[in-house]
């Protein structure tokens, strides 16, 4: 077998470390200094030997090398900590790493004690080239993250984060799951069960009372101050904590948002109210009665998310003179017709927001507003209460039950144009009226938009004959490549003179059909150009070009 690509060996490492509460860099080291032993998988191993009660054949593939590699080294923390190591000993603070000293134990090999059975025999290794292995990893990380390289604070700003959640813990599925992680890593434990078995629990973990454990997550989370020594394993379980609670994409980037704001500001995630939101939204014009708190709360929300000084300044907006309701006060059917034309327009802009929304200060303040006075509640706070509680009721929901996130609905649809143009493209819209090619196929989404005139006409160009077969194979045709800017189309290693340039050739295939028989369904009529690649037997080419032309590549 192959070697894996290092982005591949780094997904192991980036899973292990977070499992066993290491620094992820010091198994890219152990790699790339051991060298042995030789795998099945054709791998070399990152030093690490049976022991124990290990078998062989328990680390003789490149995935477990690394997994008992992480337990080794989580051994070895543990035992130099029982020997009076303390955590300046083990890490670096203000260099964010492992300490020399600690690099130097590494390199000297280890065999964990016989009660150990998770951990392995790790080889010494020569600690110079350990450490220079390991610091030009940690700075991979580092640059990719943009983190500072004096990260001296970091414990400080940890721990003001974790003193925040008691207050900012709302009982939401992935909250519980950062805080289970804390306890599994400050723990070194392995799994969550073994978590919550640690917490006092003897049930299974999908049998365990949500709300005792919440109470038991809570309790060890306001002692992890008294009790934080600065182990790596206990930095690296807070730095967990911060990554899954912010919804983060890694380890640095959790790091990064506590660097860059101020250590004792008060903790809130306000867009995890989003999708309730949204949800709330999307349901408006179903429950709307046209009664009047109910028009008064879009009426409201509506000023809010616009800005506007008062409800006159509103309605004069909505198309509506509020001197008309003045001069009519006493006539019902006047006043009746003119609360349907507020309605409407009221219901029509509520239906835009789910495709408007940016998640905005003021659009959420707008939204939360009009969920107050909808829902009748006291104040911004119950009705933040509320949204957590729809949320907590969308996490368990069934997808076809009326707590559930509805789907989404797409915004309609602007007027088409009488003539397409580089301006006024719609990425939903079809290219040809009643034709299955949009926009969206044609510029990859919306990433590669043509610059001219004469692309847009020639994207048009092939949407109309790529139609006619379409008609004729009687199957969807699957976009792989439209227009291709010059950049890019060399970088997939297209000819300097492809169609693909000049907008009017396309890449595609259809289910259950190979390019072979695409090839020769439409060799007899096709006026262009006509493809088919060696290399990748279900795709087809078509172009637009003035003459016939056939290939294969």
């Amino acid at each position: 077998m192959a070697q894996r690509s290092p982005d591949q060996r780094n997904d192991y490492y980036l899973i292990e470390a977070a499992r066993a509460g290491i620094h992820k860099p010091i198994l890219a080291a152990l790699y790339a200094t051991q060298r042995k032993p030789p795998l099945v998988d054709g791998e070399t191993g990152l030093g690490i030997a049976p022991a124990n009660r290990i078998p062989p054949d328990q680390v003789n593939t490149f995935p477990e090398q690394v997994q008992y590699a992480a337990n080794t080294i989580r051994s070895l923390t543990s035992h130099l900590t029982a020997t009076g190591w303390q955590g300046k000993d083990l890490w670096d603070m203000a260099a964010g790493r492992y300490t020399d000293r600690f690099l130097q134990a590494i390199a000297e090999g280890y065999n964990p004690p016989p009660n150990d059975a998770a951990a392995a025999h790790l080889e010494p290794v020569d600690a110079r080239e350990l450490r220079q292995a390991y610091l030009a990893d940690l700075k991979t990380d580092f640059s990719a993250a943009t983190l500072p390289q004096n990260l001296a604070n970091l414990d400080t700003v940890l721990i003001a984060f974790v003193e925040r959640i008691p207050n900012n813990y709302s009982r939401l599925t992935f909250q519980r799951e950062a805080l289970l992680e804390t306890v599994r890593m400050w723990r070194k434990l392995d799994t969550q069960a073994a978590a919550i078995a640690a917490l006092g629990f003897d049930e299974s973990p999908d049998q365990v009372d949500e709300a005792k454990l919440d109470q038991a997550l809570l309790q060890f989370i306001a002692q992890a101050d008294r009790y934080f020594s600065g182990y790596p394993n206990q930095r690296e379980a807070l730095i967990r904590l911060v990554q899954i609670w912010r919804e983060l994409d890694s380890r640095e980037e959790a790091i990064q948002s506590l660097s860059a704001e101020d250590p004792f500001a008060h903790e809130s995630n306000p867009e995890i109210l989003d999708p309730a939101l949204v949800a709330f939204v999307q349901r408006l014009p179903a429950n709307y009665r046209g009664q009047g708190d109910q028009r008064f709360a879009l009426t409201e929300g509506y000023r809010m998310w616009h800005g506007l000084d008062s409800r006159p300044t509103v309605l004069r907006q909505l198309g509506i003179d509020p001197q008309t309701l003045v001069n009519q006060a006493g006539n019902a059917t006047a006043i009746a017709q003119v609360a349907q034309q507020l309605d409407r327009a009221l219901l029509d802009f509520w239906l835009t927001v789910p495709t408007i929304y940016t998640g905005a200060a003021n659009q959420r303040e707008a939204l939360i507003r009009l969920v107050t006075i909808w829902r009748r509640l006291d104040g911004r706070i119950p009705a933040i209460q509320s949204l957590f509680n729809d949320l907590r009721r969308m996490e368990r929901a069934r997808r076809d039950a009326l707590e559930a996130m509805p789907a989404p609905m797409p915004a309609p649809p602007p007027r088409r144009p009488t003539r397409w143009t580089p301006d006024n493209l719609q990425l939903a819209a079809a290219i040809v009226p009643g034709g299955s090619f949009t926009w969206a196929e044609a510029t990859r989404g919306g990433a590669r938009m043509p610059p001219d005139q004469a692309t847009v006409d020639a994207m048009i160009r092939i949407a109309q004959l790529a139609q006619e077969a379409r008609d004729r194979i009687g199957r969807p045709f699957i976009i792989t490549s439209w227009y291709r800017p010059p950049a890019i189309n060399a970088q997939a290693g297209g000819a300097s003179m492809s169609r693909h340039i000049v907008g009017d050739a396309i890449d595609f295939y259809c289910d259950g059909l190979t390019g072979r028989q695409l090839y020769w369904a439409l060799d007899p009529w096709w006026p262009g150009g006509l493809g088919r690649y060696t290399r990748f037997p279900y795709l087809c080419h078509l172009d637009a070009r003035g003459y016939r032309a056939r290939w294969l590549h």
